[in-house]
């Protein structure tokens, strides 16, 4: 986040960098660990944590650069802190929520969006950089475009947050009373 909203080229494409390395080694984490069985309590919760951590400071960094609307973003990250806290509520009583598959593909759904937006801004900035107009292709109203694949990651994303809470509400009742 910190690299992305520095105005320089060479800062965005070390955001960019970043963000692919970080995707990357998540989806090898979570391959492996199934691969040869070293699935944990404790990789349960940090990965979707981590993951949490990495869309939600691309996504706050996109909103100040004034890329995409505040409201999904606003919706994305308070499901998936509302998510976070049933985890841990979950926790508390010795269960672990592994991801749904929606999770998953949510997930997947949320890095896609967030690294076509970077690499985007990336490509502009690189234009930009080297003084030149780019392709016509790429003067497209990219705010509208961003608007609608962030507006749908946020429904997929507020939908398996309802998901979680419906399949989990028993726990939820307890704290509740």
């Amino acid at each position: 986040m910190y690299f992305l909203i520095m105005d320089n080229y060479y800062m965005r494409l070390v955001s960019l960098g970043l963000f692919v390395i970080a995707a990357l080694t998540d989806l090898a984490d979570g391959y492996y660990a199934r691969k040869f069985g070293i699935v944990t309590g404790f990789g349960k919760f940090m990965d979707p944590l981590a993951d949490k951590i990495l869309v939600s400071s691309a996504l706050i960094a996109f909103i100040a650069l004034s890329v995409v609307s505040p409201l999904p973003v606003m919706l994305i990250i308070g499901r998936e802190f509302s998510i976070t806290g049933l985890r841990l509520l979950a926790a508390y009583r010795g269960v672990v929520i592994p991801p749904s598959w929606w999770a998953k593909v949510k997930t997947f759904l949320q890095l896609t969006i967030v690294g076509l937006i970077l690499a985007y801004i990336c490509l502009i900035s690189t234009f930009q950089h080297f003084s030149e107009p780019g392709p016509a292709f790429l003067t497209f109203d990219y705010r509208l475009i961003f608007d609608i694949l962030v507006w749908i990651t946020a429904v997929v994303t507020v939908w398996t947050g309802v998901d979680y809470i419906v399949r989990y509400f028993y726990m939820i009742r307890t704290v509740l009373k």
